[in-house]
């Protein structure tokens, strides 16, 4: 999971059985040290974290094992950070041709998208409905989120040589 924060979505994944890493910026020690609270609150000491930034080769980020699934809750907050959090995603998905970015974000402004940036990265996007699995709903597990917020779900994985 890349940006974990308290690394919800991670944490439900290893108590399901997947092998998980969670990652935020190696700039908030603050953050590593949640996802490590979580983990230990959750029974996982076992689930490593390590540190990242978006955008920068690291020895950290090379020495990844092989992932299937990346996961970014609420990733594409700031605009200014969008294109180093796709470089990084590209770089993942190249070392791991079949591995999928699988993220959820919150629409703040109609002046901002990721689209051009899918193109440049030669990334595809794939919408994945909230109805589709009844999350469409007003209030949702006791959470105001969506509510009449747009939230949008996508996975995201290299395109093909002829764009798709």
């Amino acid at each position: 999971q890349i940006g974990a924060g308290v690394s919800l979505p991670g944490v439900v994944a290893a108590k399901c059985g997947a092998e998980v890493i969670l990652s935020d910026s190696e700039e908030l020690p603050q953050c590593l040290r949640n996802c490590r609270r979580s983990c230990l609150m959750n029974d996982l000491p076992h689930v490593p974290v390590i540190g990242l930034s978006w955008g920068r080769v690291s020895p950290e980020l090379l020495s990844l094992a092989p992932v299937d699934v990346i996961l970014g809750s609420d990733v594409f907050f700031d605009p200014k950070d969008f294109e180093d959090i796709l470089t990084t995603v590209y770089f993942l998905l190249e070392k791991n041709p079949r591995a999928q970015f699988w993220t959820t974000y919150q629409v703040r402004s109609a002046d901002w998208s990721i689209e051009a940036l899918l193109c440049k990265w030669k990334l595809k996007n794939i919408h994945v409905p909230l109805h589709s699995f009844s999350a469409d709903k007003e209030h949702l597990a006791g959470s105001p989120l969506p509510g009449r917020h747009t939230i949008e779900m996508m996975i995201i994985s290299l395109a093909r040589s002829d764009g798709t």
